[in-house]
């Protein structure tokens, strides 16, 4: 190829990426292909400043400057104002092709839905809010990300965890709302790990305790469990518990899912009784030790954290 030629080529792709018409009158001999790597690599520069995944990981991370927001999502084509969630997708492997490729035919390519990689294993997808004519936004919300987990599942194969943010306005709110969906997504997995959507306002007590400082939550258990705290609940206590309270408290109910004797059941629970004074079969006591083995949780998930 002629240098002119290179460089005409170089300079269209610059037009492309930028808008800007530019042209060069001559370049001195033999100095094409280093102009025109200079034109290409200035292009390449600002596609990667402009380009919209970039500019939303950057939001997400609260590295764009608030006055920079606007103008750079209308160069992008992005609106600044639109009501939206931002959800995130935990995978307990990396993300694969597949997967992203199932991920994203949940959306249309008209959608203004964007999706952002975060790390190896997490996905944010930013949604606008839609809404059907009798279906509220929480509603709306919980659906998609209950679609999300139930596609992934069928058609990748794949288990996955999907939490998501309060509604915002604004792109200058996309940071709170990608640390609001990390926060449920943290606070989901260690307190109701038997589920797989985690909303943003619905952690309930988990939230509480998440902020609580170790030594409150040691001294509530001191409570329960005198000085020999238990690190961890066993296999069969817990399991047992869980059932119980998923069932409301009903023992026929929770023994026929546990395929145990009703009698057996109830054995189980006075052992509970005999090593902390909880009744599970009292809703208040019952309410204690839900309370408790949450603590427990957190608490042993800190100790695993401090010790990584």
């Amino acid at each position: 190829m002629a240098e002119e030629e290179v460089i005409q080529k170089a300079l269209a792709d610059l037009r492309q990426a930028t808008g800007l018409d530019l042209a060069l009158k001559s370049s001195p001999a033999g100095e094409a292909a280093s102009v025109a790597d200079g034109l290409r690599r200035l292009a390449l520069a600002y596609r990667e400043k402009y380009n919209k995944i970039h500019f939303l990981q950057s939001l997400l991370t609260g590295r764009v400057p608030s006055y920079h927001v606007q103008d750079r999502a209308r160069r992008l084509h992005i609106d600044p104002e639109e009501a939206r969630v931002l959800y995130l997708m935990e995978t307990g492997s990396s993300l694969d092709e597949l997967l992203l490729e199932v991920l994203k035919g949940l959306f249309p390519a008209r959608s203004d839905t964007y999706l952002i990689p975060v790390s190896a294993n997490l996905e944010a997808v930013l949604c606008p809010l839609r809404t059907k004519s009798g279906v509220s936004p929480e509603e709306s919300c919980f659906s998609l990300a209950r679609t999300i987990v139930d596609t992934m599942n069928t058609e990748a194969f794949t288990r996955v965890r999907v939490s998501y943010s309060r509604s915002f306005h604004s792109l200058l709110d996309l940071s709170s709302a990608f640390q609001e969906a990390s926060l449920a997504l943290k606070v989901g997995g260690l307190f109701f790990s038997e589920q797989t959507v985690f909303p943003y306002n619905r952690l309930g007590i988990g939230r509480l305790i998440y902020r609580l400082p170790g030594d409150l939550c040691e001294n509530f258990l001191r409570e329960i469990f005198g000085d020999e705290i238990p690190e961890a609940l066993d296999a069969e206590t817990a399991v047992t518990a869980a059932q119980f309270f998923q069932n409301n408290l009903n023992i026929a109910e929770t023994a026929r899912q546990l395929h145990v004797h009703r009698n057996t059941l109830i054995y189980r629970l006075e052992q509970i009784q005999h090593r902390t004074g909880l009744d599970l079969r009292n809703f208040e006591d019952a309410a204690t030790f839900k309370i408790a083995s949450m603590v427990i949780n957190y608490l042993a998930t800190e100790r695993n954290s401090a010790h990584e």
